[in-house]
Parts: C-alpha cells; sequence; structure tokens
C-alpha cells in the first residue's frame, strides 16, 4: 500500500488560505510553481522553509527599498509598542505625524508644504482625487495610457488597461486618457479647461519601465498651470530614493501640486502612505473649523506608521541609499547589457537607479517566433510568466513582469542590495536567456505550462 507524504505546515496554509481567502491565487502559484512558504526574510535574501535561498529582485513592487526586515526599523516599532503610547486616539495633535511630514515636506522641496497620511497608495490617490476637485472646483480628471494608480475606484478608473476594469464599472465618469509622453495631445485636451488633475507617473513601471525625454513633465506642467489643472505626481514606486533623489520628479525639476507616496514609506513593515500637497490645495479642503475632519481616515497618523515612516527615513539617509541606488543602479544595468548583448529577443535594457527593465519582442528567426506568437495567442503575458517562473525555480530570482507590459521584466532588489547579488542576477538571467535561443527547453516548458493554465480554467 502507497504511503502518502505527510502534509506540511505550508501545505496546511495554502489549504486555508485557498478555502477562506483567495482560491485563484493559490492556483496562479501553483502554476508558476512558486507556491512556496518563507520562514526568513533579511536584506536581500528570502529562505523558504525548506531551505531553499532566494534573492528579491521585486522588493514586493518596490516596497522594500531598505531591505527586508531592517534591524533599526523593528527596533523603532517595538519601543513604540513598548512605550504604550497614544496608538490611535484619533481626538489629539499626532506628534508623530507632524515630524514626519515635516521631513516628507523638507525633502520632496518646491510647492510642497502640507501632508496627509493614509493606508495606501491607492487611498493617496482617491485623496489626490477629492483634493484636486475641491481645489477648483471641476470634476474631469485626466491621466495617462499605461499607467497604474491602484485598485479602488478612484484609482482604477485613471487607468486605461482594459485587464483592471472589467467586471467592476461603471468606474467613475468624467475621466480621459492622454498617451504618455505626447505634449501635443495633453495641450488639446487642457486648453477645454474642464479637468481638475492631470495624474501621471514620472516613470512608468508597470507601463514598461517608460521614462520620458527630458521635457516632458516640465512641459506638462507649464500646461496644467496655463490651464488651471493640478499636476500631480504618483511616485508610489519611484520615490524614497527607488530611482535615486527622493522623488523622481527631481530628475526632471518638476513642482507638482500634489505627490502621492506609499511602499516604501514604512520600510515594508506597516501598511502607509502619504499625499504631499501645497498650502493652496491644502486650505481648500480644511477651509475651516466645520471642515477639520471633512476628509480623514482610521489608520492615518496611527502611531506604528509614523514611527515606521521616521525610522525608514533614518535609515535610507543614513545608509546613502539614494547615492548607492544610482550607483549600483548603473552597475547592474551595464551587467546586464553586457551579459545580454547579442540574443535577438531582447529589445532593450533601461531605467533609473535600482528600477529596471528588460524589454523583450519576438525574434525574427521563425524558429523562436513561431512558438511565441503561439503562446502569445493563449494568453499575452504567457512568455513573461515562463521566464518569472524559470528564474524563481531554476536560478532562485524572485521578479516579476510589469503589470501593463508583459514584454518587460521588471528589475527592482532592494537598495541595500550587494555587488556579487548583481553579478548573480545578471547570471542566471542571461542563462535562461541563452536557454531561451539556444534550444526547445524553454519553449517545451512554457507548452506545458500553458497546458496547466488551460486545464485549471
Amino acid at each position: 500500500m502507497a504511503i502518502s507524504a505527510p502534509v506540511t505546515q505550508a501545505d496546511e496554509a495554502s489549504r486555508l488560505y485557498e478555502k477562506f481567502v483567495n482560491p485563484q491565487w493559490v492556483k496562479l502559484l501553483d502554476v508558476l510553481q512558486m507556491n512556496v512558504q518563507y520562514a526568513r526574510c533579511v536584506g536581500c535574501e528570502l529562505v523558504t522553509t525548506d531551505g531553499r535561498r532566494m534573492l528579491d529582485f521585486n522588493s514586493g513592487y518596490c516596497v522594500h527599498n531598505a531591505g527586508h526586515n531592517h534591524p533599526k526599523i523593528k527596533a523603532a516599532l517595538r519601543a513604540e509598542l513598548d512605550g504604550d503610547g497614544p496608538a490611535m486616539l484619533q481626538s489629539n495633535v499626532s506628534e508623530l505625524a507632524g515630524v514626519l511630514g515635516a521631513r516628507l515636506c523638507e525633502r520632496a522641496g518646491g510647492l510642497l508644504t502640507k501632508a496627509f497620511f493614509a493606508s495606501s497608495g491607492s487611498e493617496g490617490v482617491e485623496t489626490a482625487i477629492k483634493f484636486a476637485r475641491a481645489h477648483t472646483g471641476r470634476s474631469a480628471m485626466l491621466s495617462a495610457t499605461g499607467s497604474f494608480h491602484g485598485l479602488t475606484c478612484g484609482a482604477l478608473s485613471l487607468m486605461s488597461d482594459r485587464f483592471w476594469k472589467d467586471g467592476f464599472e461603471p468606474l467613475l465618469p468624467d475621466v480621459e486618457t492622454v498617451a504618455f509622453g505626447d505634449l501635443e495631445e495633453l495641450a488639446k485636451k487642457l486648453a477645454g479647461k474642464r479637468f481638475a488633475a492631470f495624474v501621471v507617473e514620472p516613470i512608468q513601471v508597470e507601463g514598461g519601465l517608460r521614462i520620458p525625454n527630458g521635457n516632458y513633465l516640465k512641459r506638462a506642467q507649464e500646461l496644467c498651470r496655463r490651464y488651471g489643472t493640478l499636476f500631480v505626481l504618483d511616485e508610489v514606486q519611484t520615490a524614497f530614493y527607488r530611482t535615486g533623489p527622493f522623488l523622481a520628479a527631481h530628475h526632471f525639476g518638476v513642482e507638482p501640486d500634489m505627490v502621492v507616496l506609499a511602499k516604501a514609506l514604512s520600510g515594508g513593515l506597516i501598511p502607509v502612505g502619504a499625499v504631499l500637497m501645497s498650502d493652496a490645495v491644502c486650505n481648500s479642503v480644511y477651509s475651516s473649523l466645520r471642515r477639520a475632519i471633512v476628509h480623514t481616515s482610521t489608520y492615518s497618523e496611527n502611531s506604528l506608521a509614523m514611527r515606521a515612516g521616521l525610522a525608514s527615513l533614518d535609515v535610507l539617509e543614513e545608509e546613502r541609499l539614494g547615492e548607492r541606488a544610482t550607483a549600483m543602479g548603473d552597475k547592474l544595468r551595464a551587467l546586464l547589457r553586457e551579459r545580454l548583448s547579442g540574443y535577438e529577443m531582447v529589445r532593450d535594457v533601461r531605467g533609473a537607479g535600482m528600477l529596471t527593465g528588460v524589454e523583450f519582442h519576438a525574434a525574427k528567426r521563425l524558429r523562436l517566433r513561431v512558438p511565441f506568437e503561439a503562446f502569445a495567442r493563449i494568453h499575452p503575458a504567457m512568455f513573461g510568466q515562463v521566464l518569472v517562473m524559470r528564474l524563481f525555480r531554476d536560478k532562485g530570482m524572485l521578479t516579476q513582469i510589469c503589470g501593463n507590459n508583459f514584454m518587460v521584466l521588471k528589475v527592482a532588489p532592494p537598495l541595500i542590495v550587494e555587488e556579487r547579488h548583481l553579478e548573480e542576477f545578471a547570471a542566471a538571467l542571461g542563462d535562461i536567456v541563452n536557454l531561451m535561443h539556444s534550444g526547445g527547453g524553454f519553449w517545451s516548458e512554457a507548452l506545458g505550462m500553458a497546458r496547466r493554465v488551460l486545464g485549471s480554467i
């Protein structure tokens, strides 16, 4: 009689998650062969419960700028808890929120002199929509094609990709999009003086690591000012020294009316987001004693989130991680360009700081183009997810493709990444890309994955 394998803790965790949370997420991770449990996560290194060591080159979608479980941030949170202070009274002036707001505004500079605290980037985008409407008296909103702003209804309304919207409409009315980087189209839209805000990412991350030309954001800002539209930057993934400076906006010399922040603000340990804005925008919302609480949030300004934000800024600045992101990011892209040179399916390696995109495209050679196009017909993300799966399973590298451009591999390790990690990653990706070009193994794996996907539908 066959003896069944013992049920592990990981198996039980998956069973409970599948039963009580989201069964399709478990199935997707199973298909990708990425359904593992982690026992320890420190810096860039993740250790699974079965002892396998992985390198994180995704950073929880740019949450872990300071690395996983940074000891200084953990210590700050322990001290805050041990102090038994006012965690969430909601009827007091939060000292920590004032200190954190001051530091964020000082580092952002320009017009940004006030902060509203939220629990996520999506909530921050919702705040920006409300504040823009209050300030301008207009209801229409404008955003860029290919953007990613979040999955709550208001934030989702600003996005153009149908995948995220299907099944959730109708969303906010009076929302339009313009092509990212197209100043002529932007000028035509804004000239009608209908839009409360133009909400745009300074670098489109999920759109495929699209970096605008040097004058795009400055001209966009000028057009917004000319026509009375607020210029709002979504820096949820690009802020906190991810691209080198504190804000990606600082690459382009712009002064937005509002900036949305989240993700890396807390060091990846406590949900927290922030919207920085000008005095004028803030005062148009909190315009009287009667309106002092007209926009708030239950967990806004809670002491653990504020303490995490302050400790995270300390780490990012004391360890000079912005300078490190610039230097190590250049090193990574040089390594990738050298290792991937000559492979016809590699179209481009681009990025800023520790945010890099490796773009692929269909090969000209029939032997490679035929299987690529076959899998693209099954699902446009098939190629990218096989690449992610092979990097994870075969090379111990955790990555992900861009959410709105499945042909771009997003490479975003923690800013504390070491040079040896970069070399290991470049070698690993080079091996997978070589396999993709030299034999049938990559494509047969993709076929197996396609069968598993179709079998799960």
